[in-house]
């Protein structure tokens, strides 16, 4: 496969059969975002129908006149009861009604019927058939959300079989490396069809425990769902087998062989064989992979930020906004400390490193390339060009940690965030330019000036993002926060792809809404096969959690008298790290959440503090060997044969610079960051 092809800034897919894909995911996720809006939309309804009409919650276009009678003469009806009582010959204790009681019981029916004559009245006054209309419609769309409250597992459910099927047709599935050989390609495609297999197994052995069990219909329909998507993916697999691509040449396994093994399919075997040969447990598989179904809301924004990825990829932005350092002819090593702080926020608005390095990584690359940069060099910086933004907002998985935590807020993750950001960036400054030579500036006469001039062709860009934000806000009443970023962010993604599709920059003679679409669905073309590799490495990466969660690890590695707070900092620091050098973060946190998290709060660790610690740990496992998945991604978006290029002369530093820069940044900034406040409370 050609994957620097994946980096290339233009309007077309590297996927063109899946083009229909990725119209389907397109209007999926098109859905889901609608769906997500629904309640914003249902209260601004609400509060046009108040502002419209007055008393609008009571209004009823379709109330009938009451049968109550306002006529009743109180004093002749209380006469008119006594008259008519007869004592009842079997009851033991007979009396005649209280006159009084009667009486007040009438005038209170007599009040409630005035009220409802008033209000009848009030309806007749305002029941216009614009008011008919506008009740059917809201009402219409509050029976819509009620009644669908399900619809988005089902939609996720939906969106992962779609994504993961591409990722499985073209084996994009993420590992350490490609097949290079036919023997390797049988391999890896007989190993995801062995994990897809034991999902099968796993799933349908659920369902066997569910049947017994009372009110679990909706249960059992989820499970078998899941079954089929999987069941979908074991045909893929078998015809994979087959059918062999032309470019692998015949070939024999190799001892790094192992290493084409998808990540998620090492996992779940890992998983599998806990669950099955220690725990006696054959559903884990099923129950722990199911926690993504009952977080569908948040799994779906990951594939809304993956398109939001994709569609920056689709537009000029990155090159515009690399222009305006340009004039300043930066040397290589200011230009990567640059890009380390220009591409934090970015990867903020994405959601994730990952997802940021798939967007714009090979033009960072090719950009520090272009000014000098070796390759070592440039790999370690494309490699944290996002992962320094994931603790600042409005990046989705804060939002995940404060809504599984009840302890911190996103406030507050924010707030530190930044300073950790800040000192993260600067170390990175500090020890490039250590390293590397010829790192000060020297820009030409008239720099300044002509940066400026390059901030010109990006303010259409930001009144276009601004009007869509403001319009929103005004049709909706839903302000740009870190809850609904991902929602709006699509919306904001596509209206500049429309404004990039001018005549300047499509192909002669094709309009602007057909480069639009051509655009568009590009980038869920190629987000599909993202979101699928994605979700599937999250999911078994809850699945391998879920050893530790039904283990006795923690509570070994936090006995009850451990209680030094240097000791249990230290183990985090460990723990953490080592989750997230095997893990994605998101299924980590939810990992951690449940496990780790009360322990080591509960042994002294400030809450705000442990999250901190733990959002760093994860973004140095995930520069970390054995899995390194951002070296991964960075490989995947500027190609193979760039990464073995890599310099592999001069001191050992410069040998493996791509690998040592990220690790001697990030673990000097977990050491500060988990170790210095706690001179400030654990002393």
């Amino acid at each position: 496969m050609n994957w620097r092809a994946l980096s290339a800034v233009r309007p077309t897919t590297l996927y063109p059969v899946h083009r229909l894909h990725g119209v389907v995911l397109l209007m999926l996720l098109m859905v889901t975002l609608l769906l997500g809006m629904g309640n914003s939309l249902h209260s601004r309804l609400l509060w046009i129908g108040e502002q419209t009409w007055p008393n609008y919650y009571l209004l009823d276009p379709a109330a009938q006149e009451p049968t109550c009678d306002l006529s009743i003469n109180i004093e002749a009806e209380v006469q008119r009861r006594m008259d008519a009582y007869q004592p009842d010959p079997d009851a033991l204790f007979s009396s005649p009604p209280n006159p009084a009681t009667l009486r007040e019981s009438l005038r209170k029916n007599l009040e409630n019927c005035e009220l409802k004559h008033q209000a009848y009245q009030v309806n007749q006054e305002h029941a216009t058939p614009a008011l008919a209309v506008f009740k059917a419609v809201e009402q219409g769309m509050a029976d819509f959300l009620l009644d669908n409250i399900d619809l988005m597992k089902f939609l996720f459910i939906g969106m992962f079989a779609m994504a993961a099927a591409i990722s499985t047709l073209d084996a994009d599935h993420i590992a350490l490396r490609l097949p290079r050989n036919r023997a390797e390609w049988r391999l890896s495609q007989g190993v995801q069809l062995l994990v897809n297999g034991l999902m099968v197994y796993s799933l349908l052995s659920y369902v066997g425990r569910l049947a017994s069990a009372p009110d679990t219909e909706d249960t059992i329909f989820l499970q078998q769902a899941w079954a089929a998507v999987f069941g979908m993916f074991m045909v893929i697999n078998l015809v994979r087998l087959v059918a062999i691509p032309e470019r692998m040449q015949p070939g024999k396994l190799v001892a790094s062989s192992p290493l084409i093994i998808p990540l998620h399919c090492s996992m779940g075997l890992i998983a599998m064989s806990y669950f099955l040969f220690i725990d006696g447990y054959s559903s884990g598989l099923a129950i722990y992979f199911g926690m993504m179904t009952n977080l569908s809301s948040m799994f779906i924004n990951i594939g809304l930020y993956v398109l939001v990825g994709m569609a920056l990829k689709q537009t000029r932005l990155p090159e515009l906004l690399l222009n305006i350092i340009k004039p300043f002819q930066l040397p290589a090593p200011m230009l990567a400390s640059v890009m380390i702080f220009a591409t934090a926020f970015p990867t903020a608005f994405t959601g994730a490193s990952g997802i940021f390095i798939l967007a714009v990584g090979g033009v960072v690359y090719d950009e520090l390339r272009r000014a000098g940069a070796g390759r070592q060099l440039s790999l370690a910086t494309t490699a944290m060009s996002g992962s320094l933004g994931v603790v600042l907002n409005p990046c989705l998985l804060i939002v995940v940690v404060a809504a599984l935590n009840k302890e911190v807020t996103t406030g507050e993750l924010y707030g530190w965030g930044l300073w950790v950001f800040l000192l993260s960036a600067f170390l990175f400054t500090f020890v490039v330019c250590k390293t590397e030579g010829n790192w000060k500036p020297r820009p030409v006469p008239g720099a300044f000036r002509e940066s400026l001039s390059h901030f010109r062709p990006l303010l259409p860009y930001a009144l276009t993002a601004a009007a869509v934000i403001v319009s929103i806000w005004l049709l909706l009443d839903l302000g740009f926060n870190e809850y609904s970023a991902p929602l709006i962010l699509p919306l904001v993604m596509l209206a500049l792809v429309f404004l990039d599709a001018n005549k300047d920059s499509r192909e002669p003679g094709e309009s602007r809404a057909r480069a639009f679409w051509t655009r568009s669905t590009a980038a869920a073309s190629d987000s599909a096969v993202h979101i699928g590799a994605l979700l599937a490495l999250i999911g078994f990466s809850i699945c391998l959690g879920g050893i530790l969660e039904r283990s006795d690890i923690v509570h070994a590695l936090f006995p009850v008298g451990l209680n030094n707070p240097w000791l249990v900092m230290l183990v985090v620091v460990v723990m953490l790290t080592c989750i997230g050098m095997v893990m994605d973060p998101f299924g980590a946190v939810i990992l951690v959440s449940a496990t780790i998290a009360q322990a080591a709060i509960k042994l002294g660790i400030d809450p705000l503090h442990f999250w901190i610690v733990c959002l760093v740990a994860f973004e140095l496992g995930y520069l970390s060997p054995p899995v390194a998945l951002n070296h991964l991604l960075t490989r995947q978006v500027v190609g193979e044969t760039e990464v073995l290029a890599a310099e592999r002369t001069g001191s050992f530093w410069h040998r493996y610079e791509r690998l040592l820069l990220p690790l001697l940044v990030m673990g000097t900034t977990l050491l500060l960051v988990a170790f210095v406040p706690m001179l400030f409370y654990a002393l």
